[in-house]
């Protein structure tokens, strides 16, 4: 009799349903949450923007004044971010638009400290080695150039601009954070090329504006 009894509760549990009053009621499930996708961005990132290119040298008139020149132009930069505090960018540029007498062109290779002050935004310092090519035209049939390997550095600021979060979730813990997030962003930033350099210590900085996509 007991044998019996158990086998009927064992079929009665294994069937799914309860019966009561009546009636089959089936059981009540919980809810399957959805699993977000995992999203795996290539750390690299690559930007285009403007730059003005501030130039001061000694006036060759011996007077002790300065000349001063201010030109336009366009800058490419590529980064890879190792982790959310450091990485790593190249840069070019050129600024040849609307000069008095100078032409400025830089190349150089930095370390990239970073912070994400926001969700959407980043502080972070240049800290590297370039190649500065500055091109004198005097405007009467006279031409010169300095050129100057050397230690540059600068400061910047960068703002997120895409609005994936819902997507999926990131398989880096710092991705998505700041302007590490897959999609467009913004910059602006400042950098210093040459102090006192050749024979009328010439003075290079640059400031530079631009947009990003990180992959």
């Amino acid at each position: 009799m007991k044998r019996t009894l158990f086998s009927l509760i064992t079929i009665i549990s294994l069937t799914g349903t309860i019966y009561a009053g009546g009636k089959y009621v089936a059981p009540v499930e919980a809810p399957v949450e959805p699993i977000p996708p995992t999203i795996s961005p290539i750390p690299i990132y690559i930007g285009i923007g403007l730059v003005a290119a501030g130039l001061s040298r000694d006036c060759p008139c011996a007077d002790g004044s300065r000349l001063k020149d201010m030109t336009y132009g366009g800058i490419l930069r590529i980064g890879w971010d190792f982790n959310e505090y450091i990485g790593i960018e190249a840069r070019a540029l050129k600024a040849s638009l609307e000069d008095d007498f100078s032409q400025t062109t830089h190349y150089g290779l930095f370390l990239k400290p970073q912070y994400h002050i926001a969700n959407q935004m980043n502080i972070y310092g240049l800290l590297g080695y370039g190649r500065t090519t500055v091109d004198y035209n005097n405007h009467n049939g006279r031409s010169s150039t300095l050129s100057k390997n050397g230690f540059s550095y600068g400061a910047g600021l960068e703002y997120d601009l895409s609005a994936d979060k819902s997507l999926g979730q990131y398989d880096r813990v710092f991705d998505g954070q700041g302007d590490q997030e897959k999609g467009w962003g913004i910059w602006a930033d400042y950098q210093h090329l040459l102090y006192k350099e050749g024979a009328f210590d010439t003075d290079s900085n640059i400031a530079t504006a631009g947009v990003t996509y990180d992959f």
